[in-house]
């Protein structure tokens, strides 16, 4: 693949409808898919709206900085997150420690992460993961988030299935406006059903909210450690696979430590973390944004500004998104994603000795595995890699 960071910096002249609808599609994908987790921990702990407001501002700003920095530095869509299932953890994690233990925590996971992009150790580790795996680890995230589409079909079936031969038509017609179209049919349709719900939508500029970090060793080990391990494995490894599975070669330490570092330093506004994306990341890398995967890093400097936009109005995000449908939502994102889950099987399969270990890879990743508080992604790669190990170790002489 001919690499972005060939071409002159020309942001407009880069850009094209496809790569902004990608853009917004990735931030309304991973605002959608994980807000109301923050609100949830947040009120079980006991915070203010006030603090929750900051917690969402502060993620939402280093998301954008990052994503923005990062792909114009790389010339690579570069998509920031953050942590899901980092967020997930706090639900039952944070009630019960003291906020300011917990924003400790949250740096010292940080400083780990960042320690291991300094010292180029993540590095290492993904320049000998097969590409095999990690295209079948890329197919494995995105194939839950594509079926979703198909199981909204019996909560609305005139709105998904609108959306989906919208699609297939304008994928005829007009391939580079596909997505754009269906999104345009989900949204015309959802206003006329009366799906649209902005009653309860009002602008609030959100204020960071200051608070002191303590240290304590038992907020360190209940919340510090899990938070740096889910991470780690959950969202840098998968977000560098999508990129890697894309055929993007960017290093990987400069993004683990920016993002580290970034993370540090939010982390007395609330931020739990950020880190690399894997599925909105995908949506911005996958050839639905741009059919030149010299410009697609446009798609996610768009993502990014889209963040920039949702942090100034942190406090009002849940009712905004709540105003779209679940089943809008879930079926533009799986649209906006057939393209690379496509990609990431076909090259997953290439290679005839590397087949089934990739194809456990992906039936794990895909399963939604849970265990020792740790998702599928890098149980996938395990079981894979075992696989790998195990079908061609050579047998001593």
């Amino acid at each position: 693949m001919t690499q972005a960071t060939s071409h002159p910096l020309r942001l407009l002249a880069d850009s094209s409808p496809s790569s902004i609808v990608a853009g917004f599609v990735a931030m309304l994908t991973g605002y959608t898919s994980s807000i109301v987790l923050m609100f949830q921990a947040g009120q079980a702990a006991g915070l203010s709206e006030g603090q929750i407001a900051s917690w969402i501002w502060a993620l939402s700003i280093g998301m954008a900085v990052c994503s923005v920095a990062l792909s114009l530095r790389y010339r690579t869509p570069v998509v920031v997150a953050w942590s899901t299932p980092g967020a997930a953890l706090l639900v039952t994690s944070l009630p019960g420690v003291p906020y300011g233990e917990a924003i400790g925590a949250f740096i010292m996971a940080s400083a780990l992460i960042a320690l291991c992009g300094l010292t180029g150790s993540f590095e290492r580790l993904m320049r000998h993961l097969p590409g095999s795996l990690a295209a079948a680890l890329l197919a494995g995230i995105l194939f839950r988030i594509g079926i979703e589409m198909f199981s909204a079909i019996a909560f609305q079936p005139l709105l998904v299935l609108s959306m989906f031969f919208a699609y297939l038509l304008a994928k005829r017609l007009a391939p580079r406006y596909a997505v754009l179209c269906a999104l345009l049919v989900g949204c015309v349709l959802a206003a006329l059903l009366g799906l649209l719900d902005f009653e309860r939508l009002s602008l609030e500029l959100a204020v960071p909210v200051w608070t002191t970090p303590a240290f304590s060793f038992a907020a360190m080990i209940s919340i510090g450690i899990p938070l740096f391990v889910v991470a780690m494995a959950s969202q840098n490894t998968p977000g560098l696979a999508v990129l890697r599975a894309e055929g993007y070669q960017v290093p990987a330490s400069p993004l683990i430590s920016t993002t580290g570092i970034a993370s540090v330093l939010l982390a007395p506004f609330g931020s739990h973390g950020i880190h690399l994306a894997a599925i909105t990341m995908a949506i911005c890398a996958g050839s639905q944004a741009h059919p030149d995967p010299a410009r697609r890093y446009t798609a996610a400097v768009w993502c990014g500004l889209f963040y920039g936009v949702a942090a100034l109005f942190g406090a009002t995000l849940a009712a905004l998104f709540a105003a779209f449908p679940a089943a809008l939502v879930l079926s533009i994102a799986a649209l906006a994603l057939l393209g690379s889950i496509a990609s990431g099987l076909t090259q997953a399969m290439q290679q005839p000795n590397e087949r089934e270990a990739a194809l456990i890879t992906f039936m794990v990743t895909a399963s939604g595995l849970t265990l020792l508080g740790v998702g599928s992604a890098l149980w996938g790669l395990i079981a894979g890699i075992l696989t790998l190990v195990i079908l061609n170790a050579r047998p001593r002489a």
